[in-house]
């Protein structure tokens, strides 16, 4: 069992109730706040009406039925004119027995019916409107599936900040759980070219993209390259027909998960401990973990065993192409080279040499 493994198995259970979309629109929920509302209003005229002969009224001595309606509205909205009060024990008893709980209560549901549907909403379009404006150097994530969602969790474990992550999903459900944890998220189809153009596709950092379906994948991916010609696309592909189409397509990684799998059972076979060692390699859990950086200034001509941070350097690219640790082209680091390394974890939070 893996390290990360065990420490998941440790963690003390946290119950999350369920949640779900109300089926009521919008017009639906207002007109049954405002029928309960009313409903204790016409409570409180009831009452006011039983125990008229307790109230006084200052113009003509009389208490009518309209009278009643008229003191009940200024007394549930603290208006109080003063032309009518209470004048036994047991009117003002019930005034703040019966009375200005109700009052509370409306006005509870008046001031909380406002600020759902006119301030919050109001408040929400304009900060994510600014927020939106200003979205740059982020991580599009199109789909929030098994993938999608492992990928944004282990990009906020290994740092990333949340709200540096945009998901969009064409799931409600999904979108709320990506909320949930932080990320910007917009409700939509993401081969969509207005969708993509709302989250600033042309300034993003890179884009992650895992629809569950290679036909939905591969579309995206050309719409994203079609708005965004240099941005990074790691995609996940399943069948592997369909992972020339991905890169002929624009994706500059291309995963997939089967072939991943089979491996990683393969190496099982020959070894007890390969499986176990690349998920470490994989994942921000483990002991060790894959890193790709730029070459340090004072990593300059070494050799790629001579790495300042410590780690066992394992591959180079340079001018697009990929030279190994035992290459000639990795005994001599040059300006531009971008290196693969393996790093100790305690040393994946330090600061990258020459950063």
């Amino acid at each position: 069992m893996s390290r990360r493994t065990s420490d998941k198995l440790k963690m003390p259970h946290i119950f999350r109730p369920l949640k779900r979309a109300s089926k009521w629109p919008i017009w639906a929920d207002v007109i049954a706040r405002l029928g309960v509302a009313f409903f204790l209003i016409a409570i409180v005229i009831l009452v006011h009406w039983i125990d008229r002969a307790g109230l006084k009224d200052s113009y003509d001595g009389q208490i009518s039925f309209l009278d009643v309606v008229y003191f009940t509205m200024i007394s549930v909205t603290t208006t109080g004119f003063g032309d009518i009060a209470p004048v036994s024990d047991r009117s003002r008893l019930i005034e703040s027995i019966i009375v200005t709980p109700i009052r509370i209560m409306v006005l509870f549901i008046f001031v909380g019916t406002a600020y759902q549907f006119a301030l919050k909403r109001t408040w929400d379009k304009w900060r994510m409107a600014r927020i939106q404006a200003k979205l740059t150097n982020h991580i599009i994530v199109l789909g929030f599936g098994i993938s999608g969602s492992e990928a944004v969790k282990e990009l906020i474990a290994r740092g990333t900040d949340p709200a540096c992550i945009v998901v969009i999903d064409q799931s409600a459900s999904r979108i709320a759980e990506a909320e949930a944890i932080g990320c910007n998220v917009l409700q939509g189809d993401a081969s969509n070219d207005d969708t993509l153009i709302d989250v600033q596709i042309a300034r993003a950092q890179s884009v992650l993209v895992s629809a569950g379906r290679d036909d939905s994948s591969i579309l995206m991916v050309l719409t994203v390259r079609h708005l965004s010609p240099k941005v990074p696309i790691s995609v996940v592909i399943r069948a592997q027909d369909n992972e020339l189409l991905a890169r002929q397509a624009g994706a500059n990684n291309v995963i997939n998960p089967v072939s991943f799998t089979g491996l990683l059972l393969a190496g099982s076979a020959q070894g007890a401990h390969v499986a176990d060692y690349m998920a470490d390699l994989a994942s921000i859990g483990g002991r060790v973990q894959l890193r790709e950086r730029a070459i340090a200034a004072e990593e300059i001509g070494r050799t790629i065993d001579q790495l300042a941070s410590g780690g066992r350097g394992l591959r180079i690219y340079r001018g697009g192409k990929p030279y190994g640790f035992w290459e000639a082209e990795a005994q001599q680091l040059e300006q531009g080279d971008l290196l693969v390394e393996v790093v100790r974890c305690e040393e994946c939070e330090a600061s990258v040499p020459g950063g």
